[in-house]
């Protein structure tokens, strides 16, 4: 836990939407929250650890202090952070899905330090299993992350939807809600809706007709009470393509119209959105600050 503790989290009130990046952690975790002030933020996505080791950080007292005494002069609110990439909790290989379990207790660790909201983690591939398979034993190493969650803590866990490139899974709504309608008692669970994925997997959401029809899918078999955030990237590869490829908004094959819809949709409109659009250097400020334009 912190070694400091905060007077009160940040709370925006009237500074919503919640919009921001994947910002960097160069240079430490709250050169991450300065940065999302220099872009325009409100919220932000970090990695607490390098995303592509299995070995991850353990987080110093002065980095702790530096990170809540930076977070006090910024209006960053509703952190999300995302697991590492070599974390599969589906693995039908024992050696990695005990190191993928020892890795994501780790996450949830340094998630707790820092007070994050959300952890967003992809949830695995079958790598020639069963996908049914997979989805149960990443039901099974959710649910041995339970002692975590019996203490005061405001963390979620939020399964990324996936473009179902490969053996991944979680490419469709009844994926996951296999996996939440498993685990929902037992831990925080939700759904981060990533829209380069879901567009790739096969869920048209051009167009505001297209949001409709694809969030009535989403409420009759997830439930929109599941739905805590979106990663908001175009797609370079086409609809139904199983691609996972990001592009910047308005120069992939979604659109434009897709994310003005998405900023202006009621059941949208309000939930934190994180971009991980290539270019951030130069590109982020912008579409920040098109995206709040939008917001009604």
């Amino acid at each position: 836990m912190p070694h400091i503790q905060p007077t009160q989290y940040h709370s925006l009130g009237n500074l919503t939407p919640y919009i921001g990046a994947h910002t960097s952690t160069q240079g430490g975790l709250h050169k991450a929250l300065e940065h999302g002030q220099a872009i325009g933020a409100t919220t932000m996505q970090i990695f607490t650890s390098n995303q592509r080791q299995w070995e991850g950080r353990k987080l110093s007292k002065d980095e702790l202090d530096r990170w809540y005494s930076t977070l006090e002069t910024t209006p960053m609110d509703k952190i999300m952070s995302h697991d590492s990439y070599l974390i599969n909790l589906g693995s039908n290989k024992a050696d990695l899905l005990a190191k993928s379990r020892s890795a994501f207790i780790e996450e949830i660790e340094r998630c707790l330090a820092l007070q994050i909201s959300c952890l967003n983690f992809h949830p695995g591939a079958a790598t020639g299993d069963s996908e049914t398979a997979c989805l149960d034993r990443i039901v099974a190493s959710l649910c041995t992350m339970e002692s975590f969650f019996q203490q005061d803590t405001k963390l979620r866990l939020l399964i990324e939807t996936t473009a179902g490139q490969g053996s991944t899974v979680g490419y469709s709504f009844e994926q996951l809600a296999y996996i939440i309608e498993r685990v929902k008692q037992i831990l925080p669970i939700g759904i981060c809706i990533d829209t380069c994925h879901i567009f790739a997997a096969g869920y048209d959401i051009r167009t505001l007709s297209g949001w409709e029809d694809t969030l009535t899918q989403f409420e009759s078999i997830i439930g929109l009470e599941h739905l805590y955030a979106l990663h908001v990237n175009d797609s370079i590869c086409p609809f139904g393509s199983r691609k996972d490829r990001h592009a910047n908004l308005g120069s992939g094959a979604i659109g434009m119209a897709c994310f003005e819809a998405m900023m202006q949709h009621p059941k949208l409109c309000d939930i934190p959105k994180y971009l991980e659009t290539p270019n951030g250097s130069t590109m982020w400020k912008e579409e920040i600050a098109l995206l709040r334009k939008w917001y009604t």
